[in-house]
């Protein structure tokens, strides 16, 4: 075997035997305690607690009182998490982190002496709270040593590593699953490797080739991290992993291209001598996805009773024009393609046969009278849907549903269409304000709606109603 660097290409074929037998038995039928406990990032909560413990000391010793406690310490805290002090991180190393973790403690005290100056509570010297950020300091860094020291030491004696499955068992990603085995203090065990077309399987390794896709893979053996290494597959496979990565809520590391010419940042972290670009958590699992749906559901209530009579109006000139009924129910596909009801004011005059499941809307058809048109126009059409929000099919913010023909049929197109599932639909999204609306293409609204998931924030979503409110005033103005 090439370039591996471990101690387990020395064992003999039958310790490699039992220890493939040993990893085949614990993999499906680990405790979920230790599933949850290897997904807990307990290295981070020791940094915050001994931050706060060092913080407590430096108040304490210098009697600083409870205003000014609560302001140096929201200074320091905030520094050091904008700092990333706090992140999941696989190489645990206090001399690599000193040169952050000093710069927010710089950042913090110009804050804290800024503090005082604009309060007049002193000249900017000598102030009690200016001495406590560099009693802090004195006591935090030699406790992120130890918090360090018991990190490593508690990955290789007590076995609290992610379980980690590498797509790619090429050379590289087999030299990963060694380095794992070998440094189990960078916190991952790796259980199996995913690859269509691999070099060769890596007998020196107690890792198997699995024989199920990914997504299983990550269910029966409860992984928490996967690592996307090099594939000689044609296709090869890795921005499919990663997106199934991110929907199963697993930790995602990326090889980049010309590793070795890769510079440390701030979303680079290393196994040994590699460096592996971490990619941002999927949307839903972030605590701001749950203020995304609080303001979902509040906006959504007041707006669907503020424009209630808004919505009577448009549904009496529905009645007037064809008749009924007025509004117009149709399945859509929804986040991890579970299907749901869409709820619209009828635009299409009804006809003998009902073909809205397998038709697509053109532009000019003859089936749309004046109101319809109007009310596509201005989207009036589309107010219904706040209830869709209020239930939580839907948000104000998404890729826009479409119905389960279509879905597959785009699917089986367009590389990546299905990934625009992995969160909720949405009134509107990136891709209609940039003009996708309508008959449009295709691969361009994919691309729109998968770029929107991968940069999701609150402040896109922000950014996208804007545009949104300016496009329906461009369309209304005569």
């Amino acid at each position: 075997m090439i370039g591996i660097d471990t101690a387990a290409a020395a064992e003999s074929p039958p310790a490699l035997a039992r220890r493939r037998a040993r990893l085949r038995e614990r993999s499906p039928d680990g405790s979920w305690l230790d599933a949850m406990l290897a997904r807990v990032n307990a290295v981070a909560v020791l940094l915050v607690a001994v931050d706060l413990v060092a913080l407590t000391v430096a108040a304490r010793t210098l009697a600083l009182s409870l205003e000014w406690t609560v302001v140096v310490g929201a200074v320091l805290v905030g520094a050091r998490a904008s700092g990333r002090l706090y992140r999941r991180r696989l190489w645990l190393s206090w001399l690599h982190d000193l040169p952050r973790s000093v710069s927010a403690t710089a950042i913090a005290f110009g804050l804290v002496t800024l503090v005082i100056l604009v309060s007049g509570h002193g000249d900017g010297t000598g102030s009690p709270a200016q001495w406590a950020v560099l009693l802090f300091a004195l006591v935090d860094e030699p406790a992120r040593i130890c918090v360090f020291t018991f990190g490593r030491w508690a990955r290789r004696r007590l076995g609290r590593c992610d379980r980690s499955i590498v797509v790619g068992a090429g050379k590289v990603g087999i030299d990963l699953a060694g380095s794992m085995l070998a440094h189990p203090e960078f916190g991952l065990r790796p259980v199996g490797f995913i690859d269509p077309e691999p070099v060769r399987d890596p007998v020196s390794l107690p890792v198997d080739l699995l024989e199920d896709d990914l997504a299983h893979a990550i269910k029966r053996l409860r992984v928490g991290t996967v690592v996307l290494a090099f594939s000689h597959a044609r296709d090869s496979p890795v921005v499919a992993a990663a997106v199934t990565a991110h929907r199963h809520g697993c930790t995602t590391l990326v090889v980049p291209r010309m590793y070795e010419l890769y510079q440390d940042g701030p979303d680079i972290d290393r196994l040994r001598s590699y460096p592996l670009v971490r990619l941002r958590t999927a949307p839903t699992s972030r605590p701001s996805w749950w203020i995304k749906r609080g303001m979902d559901v509040v906006l959504a209530s007041v707006a669907l009773v503020a424009l209630s009579p808004v919505i009577a109006l448009c549904a009496l000139a529905v009645l007037l024009e064809s008749g009924r009924p007025m509004f117009f129910q149709q399945t859509r596909v929804g986040m991890d393609d579970r299907t749901f009801v869409l709820y619209k004011l009828r635009s299409v005059r009804p006809g003998k046969e009902d073909d809205s499941q397998t038709k697509w809307s053109m532009e000019g058809d003859a089936r749309v009278g004046p109101v319809g048109r109007f009310l596509r126009r201005t989207s009036l059409d589309e107010l219904p849907q706040l209830w869709n929000i209020v239930r939580g099919d839907m948000s104000f913010v998404g890729p826009r549903p479409e119905r389960p023909g279509f879905v597959r049929k785009f699917s089986a197109i367009h590389e990546l269409y299905w990934a625009r599932h992995r969160v909720p639909t949405g009134l509107t999204g990136l891709a209609q304000v940039h003009g996708l609306r309508g008959d449009t293409s295709i691969a361009d609204r994919s691309r729109y709606d998968n770029y929107y998931i991968a940069n999701w924030s609150l402040w896109l979503d922000a950014k996208i109603l804007f545009l949104t409110v300016g496009e329906l005033l461009r369309r209304v103005r005569p």
